[in-house]
């Protein structure tokens, strides 16, 4: 699995610690294989320990929530914080409620948020926090009382300058809001802790876009800059139906695609005249109802039982904003067999390893999570500025602060690959995709690695920051483009 001993030596002690961590311990080795390159140039990192304690959290909480349901039953479920990494700021990153949370789904997030984070060029470090409580059929009154108990304890753990949570999955502006209250009152304090607030009392335009249209705007960049393409005219296909793909959808079409599918946990809904999103937002935003409720609106739409079946859908553009391994091999095989040339990822970690390599075995545009979906962290760190500054700024003004984030992500990614000697150079498909320079393989399965230098966006200057890999492209049809 590593050519390199010191990386091969750090993924078994993490294995050893973490036994049983699967989503972990995937996210690990992805990062480690990646950094392969890197760590052949620079044997300090060796001497110093810098993958241990990357590896490591900093801390992680753990702590009991017991809540009362309408019926007066109580109820007991397990709450987490991981505060992996605060090199470059306070703790960001947000907390998911659904029956898959684990130690080992929270910690993978967290450590992924680190590098997530260090890509948009903003101070956060990284972290995740959630809980295993199911939203979904709760009354408004059960989820106040449950996020009221989970704040209580959380709160010993967050501030401003300590750690910051927002959203994600099951958590989006209701949840916050009971949170927040329940933060004001226990700590007789009115501050930024937490992202994703409501306008009216200290959010950010923008901030329920910022996912989707981040994803958009990398991948848009990509295909401008790798294949001197766009999405208009492109057929796309995204799993979900929350924040990420509702809003993934509203851009893709503004920028000319047409989306044909949508999902949710129990099937998926395939329109071949596109998407209308007005419905899509009127079943999910409004009533929090089931994505099959769009074949009553639109008749000529198909619905079908099961998630997996929406990447049998030919498409130009796949965009899988679900949740973690939703492609594997097979799904991504059928992805590549029906044509399609790009896959970017607004859900963390959506593609299994084996479903990477067949992205690169068959020169698909591949943008990894850690980058792809980085706009709504970066969104909710331009909510932490304005909270600090007591201002409020435009819908354009975050929306334009947003694309340049997303293009200097994209361009950091090119500038570093070119540092570390693994520039988008083809290797005529050979080497399972991977870049090639001067007859060696640089980088293991096609990835290029991140410098230490990035450029603040909009400032024009460059600052050393954590080192972070991310999946390159290659295949006999790039030419000489450039490779993320």
């Amino acid at each position: 699995m590593f050519k390199n001993d010191y990386l091969a030596r750090v993924y078994d002690e993490v294995s050893g610690r973490s036994a049983g961590e699967t989503e972990f311990l995937q996210a690990v080795r992805e990062v480690l294989e990646s950094l392969e390159a890197y760590v052949e140039k620079h044997p300090e990192l060796e001497q110093q320990g810098i993958l241990e304690r990357m590896v490591e959290p900093e801390r992680f909480i753990q702590f009991r929530v017991s809540w009362v349901d309408d019926a007066g039953k109580v109820h007991v479920n397990r709450g987490y914080r991981v505060q992996f990494n605060s090199a470059i700021g306070p703790y960001k990153g947000g907390l998911r409620l659904h029956p898959s949370v684990t130690a080992s789904v929270i910690k993978f997030l967290g450590f992924e948020q680190v590098f997530k984070n260090s890509l948009t060029g903003l101070p956060m470090g990284g972290g995740k926090g959630g809980s295993d409580f199911d939203p979904k059929g709760r009354s408004d009154a059960e989820i106040m009382r449950f996020c009221q108990s989970f704040m209580t304890e959380l709160s010993k753990h967050i501030g401003q300058f300590t750690d910051v949570p927002a959203g994600d999955i099951g958590v989006g502006a209701r949840e916050i809001g009971y949170m927040f209250g329940q933060y004001k009152r226990l700590r007789n304090e009115v501050t930024g802790v937490l992202t994703g607030k409501g306008l009216s009392y200290g959010g950010s335009l923008v901030r329920p876009e910022a996912t989707g249209y981040g994803l958009c705007y990398f991948t848009e960049e990509a295909l401008n800059c790798m294949k001197n393409d766009s999405f208009k005219g492109k057929t796309v296909v995204i799993s979900g139906s929350g924040n990420v793909a509702i809003y993934a959808t509203e851009k893709a079409t503004q920028l000319g695609g047409k989306v044909v599918a949508l999902s949710d946990s129990t099937g998926y809904v395939y329109d071949k005249n596109g998407i209308d999103l007005d419905v899509v937002k009127e079943i999910k935003l409004a009533r929090r109802a089931r994505i099959s409720e769009y074949v009553k609106a639109v008749p000529a739409a198909e619905y079908h039982e099961g998630c997996s079946g929406i990447w049998s859908i030919p498409c130009d553009i796949a965009l899988p904003c679900a949740t973690q391994n939703e492609i594997d091999e097979a799904s991504a095989k059928l992805l590549a067999a029906n044509g399609c040339k790009v896959v970017c990822e607004g859900a963390n970690m959506p593609s299994t390893p084996e479903a990477i390599n067949v992205y690169l075995e068959n020169g698909m545009l591949y943008g990894p999570a850690k980058a792809a979906n980085a706009g709504g962290v970066a969104t909710s760190g331009l909510e932490m500025s304005q909270n600090s500054l007591r201002l409020s700024w435009t819908f354009e003004e975050v929306d334009e602060r947003l694309q340049n984030i997303m293009k200097n992500i994209f361009h950091n990614a090119y500038d570093a690959s070119k540092a570390c000697g693994a520039e988008g150079k083809p290797d005529g498909g050979r080497q399972r995709g991977g870049l090639h320079q001067g007859g060696r393989r640089h980088a293991r399965r096609g990835y290029c690695v991140l410098s230490i230098n990035r450029t603040k966006p909009g400032r024009g200057r460059t600052e050393r920051s954590p080192v972070f890999c991310l999946p390159g492209t290659a295949g006999s049809s790039m030419g000489k483009e450039r490779s993320a």
